[in-house]
């Protein structure tokens, strides 16, 4: 079936099945009705958009090499295929290279920007810098809160591929846990409470 010939149909068979119940009585809104049906009121064009192009920030080896970034952070933020890649390097557009400038000054912020801009890079980033440059001591160094656990999941699994990928063990220097209140609420009471997880 030719998808233009289905899209006329399918539009017809719309038009069809509306007016099909319209009975109006005054001749001028019938007209005006039928005259906006006509042009197509009920099945605009189709919106066609482009992605935007969000500003350039900096390579993240750039900013490692300039000391604004832990050198490990080069190791860590690289965009990774599979496990044992070390992957290539990883761009940020300037909101994150802002939220990560912000943060590294002990301001707070709050971005808000497009879908698919990389909100997560603009708080992963400056957390994993801090877990770095902090001295190594066991214990809780920051809590990321969900509103659901789809997005924890998916989450977890970009956490998964910049900080296990491309370690030899899949253990990075910076470690995380993916806790739900469905799943864990035992496991979570034993660790506030400063009790091991076992």
């Amino acid at each position: 079936m030719h998808v233009f010939e289905f899209r006329n149909r399918l539009i017809e068979d719309y038009r069809a099945y509306v007016t099909s119940f319209l009975r109006i009585q005054d001749p001028r809104i019938r007209e005006r009705v039928e005259a906006d049906l006509a042009e197509g009121l009920l099945w605009p064009e189709p919106r066609i958009g482009m992605n935007p192009a969000f500003a350039e920030g900096a390579w993240i080896d750039d900013l490692v090499a300039k000391g604004i970034l832990h050198q490990e952070c080069g190791r860590i933020f690289r965009i990774k295929p599979t496990r044992q890649d070390a992957g290539s390097g990883l761009k940020l557009h300037k909101h994150q290279l802002d939220a990560l400038l912000t943060a590294q000054r002990g301001r707070n912020y709050v971005l808000t920007t497009g879908t698919g801009s990389g909100k997560s890079l603009a708080y992963i980033v400056p957390i994993v810098e801090h877990v770095l440059q902090a001295p190594r001591r066991p214990g809780i160094k920051a809590i990321i809160v969900y509103p659901m656990n789809a997005l924890a999941n998916s989450q977890e699994q970009e956490l998964t591929k910049f900080l296990c990928h491309g370690y030899p063990d899949g253990k990075g220097p910076v470690t995380f846990r993916r806790y739900t209140v469905r799943r864990d609420v035992a496991r979570l009471s034993r660790l506030f409470a400063g009790r091991p997880e076992g």
